[in-house]
């Protein structure tokens, strides 16, 4: 299939590692120029070696979604590389798990700007390179939560759902500008932070987290844990042409796992 990227510059958030690197391979593959952040230098540096191994361009920038002032700093960079970027992948670490009664202000308040926030600023950034450009693609990294809600996850929960919420209302007002803005929800992909997850769940259960994830697996209606591949695709389709007709829409990559009818 023939994408369409060639030249596109594209910023995937939180891309030193898991599903955000696995992102920034596919685009980098297709031929945009790749830029990635990361709140962690080390990652950084042995993720754009990999990425630049596809020949593609790589930038690399440190960046805590957290800070408001890193997210300017971001897109300063960027606009003195590129005038700005074509593609925006709005990704980010899973916020702290636990049940309601267990979860501090403090930690409402860390998840709401990093989860929330940080694709709110990045857009109000980014979104008028691409508007007077008439062409754009604002993808987010959400979760399989935002149709059907986990248990130990309610900061997920939450603000996930908000970030679909605030996708469907700002597509309406770009389609006729050529934006598109949509989701990709994965379910259980495996990563460190679903490795954390279960160690976290055998604390409580004292099943070991080797058989959490086994429980993870069987699930699935396919029998088997998701790939960051399995995300990355996703978005590239989202990015491509291919998609010029779709936005608004949130699209659940999870071996079937969820069991809504949409």
């Amino acid at each position: 299939m023939e994408t369409g990227l060639k030249g596109k510059t594209a910023l995937v958030t939180a891309a030193s590692k898991g599903i955000g690197k696995g992102i920034a391979l596919a685009l980098a593959k297709e031929g945009c120029n790749v830029i990635i952040s990361s709140s962690n230098k080390a990652n950084l540096e042995y993720a754009v070696k990999e990425i630049a191994s596809t020949g593609a361009k790589v930038h690399a920038f440190k960046c805590d979604l957290n800070l408001k002032s890193d997210i300017q700093n971001l897109q300063n960079e960027i606009v003195a590389l590129y005038g700005g970027a074509d593609i925006l992948v709005n990704n980010c670490g899973g916020p702290h798990p636990g049940f309601f009664e267990e979860i501090g202000e403090d930690k409402w308040d860390y998840a709401y700007e990093q989860v929330l926030m940080s694709p709110v600023r990045l857009i109000k950034l980014f979104l008028p390179y691409m508007k007077q450009k008439k062409w754009g693609r604002i993808i987010n990294i959400t979760s399989l939560s935002v149709y059907q809600p986990i248990d130990n996850l309610i900061l997920s929960n939450t603000f996930r759902t908000g970030v679909t919420a605030l996708a469907k209302t700002l597509s309406n007002r770009v389609a006729s500008l050529g934006i598109t803005v949509n989701n990709v929800a994965p379910g259980y992909v495996l990563t460190e932070r679903i490795k954390e997850l279960a160690e976290n769940k055998s604390k409580v259960t004292g099943e070991t987290a080797e058989k959490i994830l086994e429980k993870m697996r069987e699930e699935i209606p396919m029998q088997q844990i998701g790939k960051p591949a399995d995300i990355a695709n996703a978005v590239v389709f989202f990015a491509s042409e291919s998609s010029a007709y779709i936005t608004g829409n949130t699209l659940h990559v999870d071996g079937g796992r969820v069991g809504s009818y949409l």
